[in-house]
């Protein structure tokens, strides 16, 4: 039970006692730093039923809580706020409790609840993933970490987005420009070497509509002539058509991309438990648009066109099925969710991690699966985030000028490594130790620099400013993290049993409070799908670890027992620490 949760009743009681009246609700807050007490309650809400000054209300209350409560050690009231001291019984027998407990924090799941599926990364299979998808990735594996801690069953997924145009762009490319390129033969990951023939296809799309314009074309004439895109369109109708040869080059190349995004997932640190493939699922939901206009959902117009009416709901007109009877995206996004909850049965809700430029649509989506009549509707949200920005400026894909997801991540480990040299911690550590702290630090560094930040915010990503050893930071925190570490290494004692402490220092109280609230960040984190709540937890936990050690001799003190008590609260710290940055993929180094 959490503070509040302990003082409640109790304030309850004592409002009931003192002054006859009953409350249902009391209002809690943290203790300002200028005055004493580890939580305030506010006694303004109670002169709406208690007739008196603030002063003697909040008086009476505190000499009626020291009396009865045996976790209240003192009070003081400022105005309308009683801030009361809790004693340091209450923060001795909370932390003997938790000390042992490796799990702290996270809550098993009920086998009754229903499951929550959680999408992300869903690329394209015609190039690389990129900055936009490291963030994409990283949020959503957290998020769903933490719904799992939070005591939820949680599947992650993702959709391939492996169809269309833009894919066989790249096919044709490889066709005319290849010369039978395969990965092996280049020595190029799978994506790369796709990617690069998007490039090439856009590169010569532009030369032959500059040649058409130069020939009197208008630049609408010559994008829709340029005999490039003309094959690329044949092409996909080869493909829809199931054209064998088509057919081959597609799964051959989709091969080479899928092989090169596992290499990615595995060094960023990411995994799924279904994958879902557009072109398995482009279909889906063009039998439900039918139940729809059965129900009177939608409404077909008189070109056989399929629509939903939103305007009602603020939103407006949305069309589900064209003229021709093929699908939009909006159809297959129907029939995709629908899919999902008959492939897993438990699943009552789902999280899209989507950039913020697809807002309106899962608005549509989430409120035509409503109209529908599904139930678990109601639990869709969509994770919407803010673009990554370097300092460059912005990417294009088909230029050429994204910044990709595998060199970002070199890069971050590249980075790490010449700080890390720069600063020479590094004696006695062999190459092999040295390369893997490397990448514990450059992947650290990059993964809470983007978690930190809430997801709907814009970031504009330095990597040099992400690997800074000071600061709100991942290896500020992994600093900390194996400077505990080597505390424990040196004690050369058991520190398993309980220690005899009758009284707490400041520190080591304020120190258990920062701990406590650890349950509660989680549960936020995982109801508000922002795993900046627990970034910016650890950090501020590691300030208030980093204040204790500058204040209290841990190994130093010559008193058995509080060197015990003083080890086992570094302990937890740092297993506690693990367990925040373990929510967010982020991996903590033994030395450093």
């Amino acid at each position: 039970m959490t503070l509040s949760e302990i003082l409640t009743p109790s304030i309850q009681k004592a409002v009931q006692t003192v002054f006859d009246t009953t409350i249902e609700k009391v209002e809690f807050q943290a203790t300002r730093k200028e005055f004493e007490g580890d939580i305030t309650m506010v006694i303004f809400p109670l002169l709406k039923v208690i007739k008196g000054n603030p002063l003697e209300i909040g008086t009476k209350i505190g000499d009626y809580l020291v009396e009865n409560i045996k976790e209240v050690a003192r009070y003081n009231v400022v105005s309308g706020f009683l801030n009361i001291v809790i004693s340091d019984d209450y923060y001795l027998d909370f932390f003997n409790k938790i000390k042992d407990d490796s799990q702290f924090g996270f809550v098993s799941p009920n086998p009754n609840d229903k499951a929550v599926m959680v999408e992300y990364s869903s690329p394209n299979t015609n190039k690389p993933l990129h900055l936009g998808h490291v963030r994409n990735n990283l949020l959503g594996y957290s998020v769903a970490e933490i719904i799992k801690a939070s005591g939820k069953k949680v599947y992650k997924t993702q959709i391939i987005n492996d169809r269309g145009i833009h894919i066989c762009k790249s096919m044709l490319a490889w066709k005319k420009f290849g010369n039978g390129a395969t990965p092996e033969t280049t020595g190029l990951k799978g994506d790369k070497l796709v990617g690069n023939y998007y490039v090439a296809f856009d590169k010569e799309y532009k030369e032959q509509i500059a040649s058409l314009i130069a020939a009197g074309k208008t630049e609408d004439e010559a994008k829709k002539q340029s005999p490039i895109i003309l094959e690329a369109q044949e092409m996909l109708q080869k493909w829809e058509a199931g054209d064998a040869e088509v057919m081959a080059l597609w799964k051959m190349m989709n091969q080479w991309v899928y092989d090169g995004f596992e290499i990615t997932y595995k060094n960023m640190g990411v995994n799924f438990d279904k994958y879902y493939y557009e072109s398995n699922t482009y279909l889906l939901g063009k039998d439900v648009v039918q139940i729809g206009l059965e129900k009177g959902v939608f409404e077909k117009d008189p070109d056989g066109s399929v629509w939903i009416d939103l305007t009602e709901d603020g939103l407006d007109r949305k069309i589900v099925l064209r003229s021709d009877g093929t699908a939009v995206y909006m159809t297959q996004d129907i029939g995709t969710a629908i899919q999902r909850v008959k492939d897993f049965s438990d699943v009552g809700g789902m999280v899209y991690t989507v950039g913020n430029e697809q807002d309106y649509h899962f608005k549509v989506l989430f409120l035509i699966l409503k109209k529908l009549g599904f139930d678990w509707a109601k639990n869709l949200y969509h994770l919407s985030y803010g673009m990554v920005d370097l300092p460059s400026g912005k990417m294009k894909s088909r230029e050429g000028t994204v910044v990709d997801a595998d060199d970002l991540m070199l890069e971050m480990n590249q980075t790490a490594q010449k700080i890390a040299e720069e600063l020479g911690k590094l004696e006695g550590y062999s190459d092999a130790e040295k390369a893997k702290l490397y990448k514990t630090i450059g992947m650290g560094a990059l993964k809470y620099y983007i978690l930190k930040v809430d997801p709907k915010k814009r970031i504009l990503f330095n990597p040099e400013e992400s690997v800074d050893f000071a600061g709100n930071t991942g290896p500020f925190i992994q600093y900390t993290y194996a400077r505990i570490q080597s505390i424990i290494r040196k004690s050369n004692f058991d520190f398993s049993a309980k220690a005899k402490i009758i009284s707490l220092h400041e520190k080591e109280k304020e120190l258990i409070k920062q701990l406590e609230i650890f349950p509660e960040v989680i549960q936020n984190a995982a109801q508000n799908h922002s795993p900046a709540l627990v970034a910016n937890y650890t950090y501020d936990l590691v300030k208030e670890y980093n204040s204790f050690y500058q204040a209290v001799p841990i190994l130093g003190t010559n008193n058995q027992e509080e060197k015990t008590f003083r080890v086992q609260l570094s302990h937890k710290v740092a297993n506690t620490i693990k367990s925040a940055f373990g929510l967010m993929g982020i991996d903590v180094p033994e030395r450093m």
